[in-house]
């Protein structure tokens, strides 16, 4: 059996993230200062937003956009901040913050998204060394996955920007804690 190591990065910071609102699709990063480290990685898979991309040339990765990484769609609170749902949608932002299965933004829920990175992770080849800049969110779902958590832990995880999240793959995933 072939041994992977899998390693997750948050993409950098974004104005969005600063101010608390949901991203829109091709939110620019704020700039990097300090640079980050470039980490090593046989292979590279990046999400195709702008954020994810903009991180992944910072750090000198080159690979293929991978769509089953891209972040959460939150079809019409895109580009809404989190205190404005509180005052406009209490009932909806409540619903999706305590229940994994709705998305009454329109777009896709939270267990939607877990079994996404979770078909991802079954597909991904289980060989070698792997290196994917994404989303807090596809992280989120990812640690779920691995952990065999309930969805209902989703909200309960903050991944910060750049972030680094280990895995390793050897008959089943495992949180790789370096």
């Amino acid at each position: 059996m072939k041994h992977t190591h899998l390693t997750l990065i948050c993409h950098a910071r974004t104005d969005a993230q600063r101010i608390g609102r949901f991203h829109l699709g091709e939110d620019p990063l704020l700039p990097l200062d300090p640079p980050p480290t470039r980490p090593d990685a046989a292979r590279v898979l990046i999400a195709p937003e702008l954020r994810a991309r903009q991180t992944a040339e910072a750090l000198g990765l080159v690979g293929p956009l991978d769509s089953a990484l891209r972040d959460c769609d939150f079809g019409r609170w895109q580009g809404m901040s989190i205190k404005h749902l509180e005052q406009q949608d209490p009932a909806g932002l409540g619903l999706w913050l305590g229940s994994p299965d709705a998305a009454p933004h329109g777009g896709e829920s939270v267990s939607q998204l877990c079994a996404r990175v979770a078909q991802w992770l079954s597909e991904l080849p289980r060989q070698g060394e792997w290196l994917a800049v994404t989303h807090p969110m596809v992280i989120r779902a990812t640690l779920l996955h691995v952990l065999e958590a309930p969805l209902e832990a989703f909200h309960q995880i903050d991944v910060l920007p750049l972030a680094q999240v280990h895995f390793s793959h050897y008959g089943r995933w495992r949180l790789r804690i370096e």
